[in-house]
């Protein structure tokens, strides 16, 4: 095996590692919340806030961490947030109160951030065009595998050791991926030039972020909505700053300019915002409608990230072969058409037809996913590979807080003071028609965007100087 190969190989694996490591950790502590609740004597709202706070933590450092990686080296930022997170897993472990344990939780959501902003970077710094999509494939589906193993090796490692185990668990995998950065990742990417971190924009990009996903949380509240508008209001400011800085912390002209860029993240944030909160509301519809038990509602949704897992690595290889924007709207297609059938569901549906949905979605995803990761990343030109990483996560988690404020937002509608946890009440059916119809169109108006974007010209190459052994 060439140096080259070996070296791609490395990237790979300790690339693949941190892609399991976040979502696993997201999906696992939502089976350790009872019990942490329990122990701390906690409130519904404190409980909802361990979650909430990771992932807005998250989405804070994605911008950031990009441009500061293509100023100062991607694989310097991408092995600081590997030993953040595995630090702060190692404290969460052993936190005894819930001051400790919300500071892990943001040091844990920063860390997962850096990763998740530069992981995807190194990737397409190292791998080919050529190869790129199978690359990115891969790492899709690692991302997949550890929202399908969480919530079961949550549930074990809670009741056979308890919850501080789950923390606990993700510090050898942290030893593991810096020992092989170390050992088998020499040299290091950085093709931002000599400019200057624009401090300024961080801070209003981190102050909008949060109001906005915080009045999302709040909604359909007076209090949500001014929050949502005053985030939006942020977000034009930051706008303006970043059109004016000599060095943007974001270059806000890859929208203006790059159409597939542009197109390619509208169409992430789209199917985000369709697809995540499917998982939250067939949970409600198989125990609450259906009565199942846990265990066995588990075991029904498990067919979804398994799907995605299988094809996520085929349909990356088929984008380095096939226009990108192709398949990625074909899979939005199948989402949507998935989505569709959903609505039908009522209150006697068979789990049969729920799995073949849940099959539909999982194919359009896995289709999505990785060709239009492909696109985001082929698009842009070396020096510009952290800022679009980081959008790409950007694009993921405020979807995702958008897809879960849609859902929380009709059932407030519609079943009322029973909003927030559905539980048995009657009108339930009728809610979830409601947002897998919402869920439906949005898809369908994602695949308009999805295929205006254009054809990817593959003309972006890794340049070999700016990795120095």
């Amino acid at each position: 095996m060439t140096s080259d190969k070996r070296l791609r190989s490395a990237v790979l694996v300790v690339a693949t590692l941190t892609a399991f490591m976040m979502p696993f950790m997201a999906s696992a502590v939502n089976l350790a919340l009872p019990a942490i609740q329990r122990e701390f004597s906690l409130s519904a709202a404190m409980v909802n806030g361990i979650v909430s706070i990771y992932l807005l933590s998250a989405a804070v450092a994605l911008v950031p961490s990009g441009r500061l990686a293509d100023l100062y080296g991607r694989k310097l930022l991408f092995t600081a947030g590997v030993v953040l997170f595995s630090t702060s897993s190692l404290v969460l472990g052993f936190s005894n109160g819930i001051v400790w344990l919300l500071a892990g939780r943001v040091a844990q959501g920063l860390g997962g951030g850096m990763m998740m902003a530069t992981g995807l970077a190194i990737i397409s710094s190292v791998f080919p065009a050529g190869e790129r999509g199978r690359a990115i494939g891969f790492n899709v589906a690692a991302v997949y595998v550890g929202l399908a193993v969480g919530p079961y090796a949550g549930g074990l490692l809670t009741e056979a050791l308890g919850w501080r185990s789950i923390f606990l668990c993700n510090f050898p995998l942290g030893v593991l991926t810096v020992v092989l950065l170390v050992l088998k990742v020499p040299g290091e990417w950085a093709d931002g030039g000599k400019g200057r971190f624009d401090g300024l924009g961080a801070v209003l990009y981190a102050f909008s972020l949060v109001s906005f996903m915080a009045g999302l949380s709040l909604l359909p509240a007076l209090s949500g909505l001014l929050l949502v508008l005053f985030g939006a209001g942020g977000f034009v400011l930051f706008t303006c700053h970043e059109l004016r800085a000599p060095f943007p912390l974001f270059e806000v002209r890859l929208f203006r300019d790059n159409r597939v860029f542009a197109f390619s993240s509208l169409a992430a944030l789209i199917n985000y915002g369709s697809t995540f909160a499917v998982s939250f509301l067939l949970s409600l519809y198989l125990q609450h409608v259906r009565g199942l038990g846990p265990g066995t509602a588990g075991a029904v949704l498990l067919w979804q990230p398994v799907v995605m897992a299988l094809l996520s690595p085929v349909a990356g290889r088929l984008s380095d072969r096939a226009q990108p924007r192709l398949i990625a709207s074909l899979g939005m297609g199948m989402s949507s058409l998935g989505l569709l059938l959903l609505t039908f569901l009522g209150r006697d549906g068979a789990i049969l037809y729920v799995i073949l949905c849940l099959v539909c979605l999982g194919i359009g995803f896995a289709l999505f996913s990785s060709p239009n990761m492909n696109a985001i990343m082929g698009s842009v030109a070396p020096h510009h590979y952290g800022i679009a990483s980081g959008a790409v996560g950007a694009m993921r988690l405020i979807g995702q807080m958008c897809s879960m404020a849609i859902a929380l937002v009709v059932f407030a509608l519609v079943l009322g003071s029973h909003g927030e946890q559905g539980g048995n009440h009657p009108a339930l059916p009728q809610a979830l028609t409601i947002c897998f119809g919402i869920f439906s169109i949005l898809c369908g108006v994602g695949i308009v965007f999805s295929l205006a974007r254009g054809n990817l010209r593959r003309e972006w190459q890794p340049a070999k100087e700016n990795h120095e052994h």
